[in-house]
């Protein structure tokens, strides 16, 4: 990353940190029936600081974990004019690490409020906002604008808006349903336990519940890796999934071994790469792994994996990832008994 890029994304993330120390005396735990010894280690200002998407890492990203303004209304109610206070995200609602721990009922809507400074954005540019999970239902805007919906507690979500930023500060604005009915997959939740959970059903979890983080990215950028290991054939099969790809983009795959040393100031040497071949977005790419080191519960080891997505001679996009040659199959055992193998090889489960 050049130096003008880190230098921009140090002053935005320094912007963030000051912004939500100053509201830091705000927040403390809620009173609850339960703790942990890393209750008091929470920290307001920074709140879960690890990039949270380690499957698919890249540079350019800010955290927007912190303090922010919430308010429980009825559920056909408008945005709120003004807030009930102070919430930490990336806690749910009915934890004691919100800071809130009260329940969202299927009557009421939660919103949610923070404002953001923009990166500026050089062409070709884009700004992902990113969540990693809100249960149950989510409608996010920018300034007042529309960005889009999504239902599902579990899974996480992301929307380009670009078009909806301005340079310098912006508003973000994310309202919650969560019935936490039937109509939703849960565990050992249903209606009658949101306000009174007992014996084995739990208290709901609702609202913002994973980290939520601003990412720049090119037009033409990865969306996802499917990486498949054939340990029969000494390959690994990796499919890297584009946005904004056109007929000259193609994408390079490198794999390396992260056990060999790097030489001081490089990111990668190449006494660490395995294999490295090019091809297209969309399409499958078969590396040759040769004698791979195997992955196994005694042995969990992880190759380490660097995608580039190249517009002719421009680099447009750069992720990292990892994974583990194993294999998980039906076998037949030496005496000819259908048994499930790891690594052809059977091996006893008790459960």
């Amino acid at each position: 990353m050049h130096a003008k890029q880190l230098s921009i994304l140090s002053l935005l993330s320094l912007s963030l940190f000051w912004a939500q120390a100053a509201h830091g005396a705000d927040w403390k735990p809620a009173p609850g029936p339960l703790t942990t010894p890393w209750t008091d280690k929470v920290d307001p200002k920074s709140p879960l600081p690890d990039y949270p998407r380690p499957q698919m890492v890249r540079a350019g990203w800010v955290n927007l974990n912190g303090l922010w303004d919430y308010a429980i209304t009825k559920l056909a109610a408008p945005q709120p004019t003004a807030m009930d206070g102070k919430i930490l995200v990336p806690f749910c609602v009915e934890s004691a690490l919100s800071g809130v721990k009260k329940v969202l009922k299927p009557t009421q809507r939660l919103w949610y409020h923070r404002t953001f400074d923009a990166p500026a954005l050089a062409r070709g540019k884009r700004l992902l906002l990113h969540f990693g999970a809100v249960d149950w239902e989510a409608k996010v805007s920018v300034n007042g604008k529309a960005i889009g919906e999504h239902r599902g507690g579990y899974d996480a979500f992301s929307f380009d808006i670009t078009d909806a930023i301005k340079p310098g500060q912006n508003d973000l604005v994310v309202s919650v349903f969560d019935a936490t009915g039937n109509a939703q997959p849960k565990g050992k939740q249903f209606l009658g336990a949101v306000e009174h959970p007992g014996g084995i059903m739990y208290t709901p979890c609702s609202g913002i519940w994973q980290t939520v983080w601003l990412e720049t990215v090119s037009t033409a950028h990865v969306t996802s890796l499917k990486i498949v290991p054939d340990l029969d054939n000494h390959k690994v099969r990796v499919v890297v999934n584009c946005e904004g790809a056109n007929d000259k983009t193609r994408v390079e795959v490198t794999i390396e071994d992260p056990t060999i040393g790097k030489p001081s100031g490089t990111t990668t040497s190449r006494s660490q790469v395995v294999a490295d071949l090019t091809g297209h977005p969309g399409e499958a790419i078969d590396l040759p792994m040769g004698d791979a080191n195997l992955w196994s519960p005694e042995k969990p080891f992880l190759y380490d994996i660097q995608v580039r997505v190249r517009n002719e001679k421009e680099v447009a996009d750069e992720v990292r990832s990892y994974f583990g040659m194993r294999k998980i199959a039906l076998g037949k055992d030496e005496k000819g008994i259908l048994r499930p193998m790891f690594n052809n090889k059977f091996v006893f489960q008790s459960g």
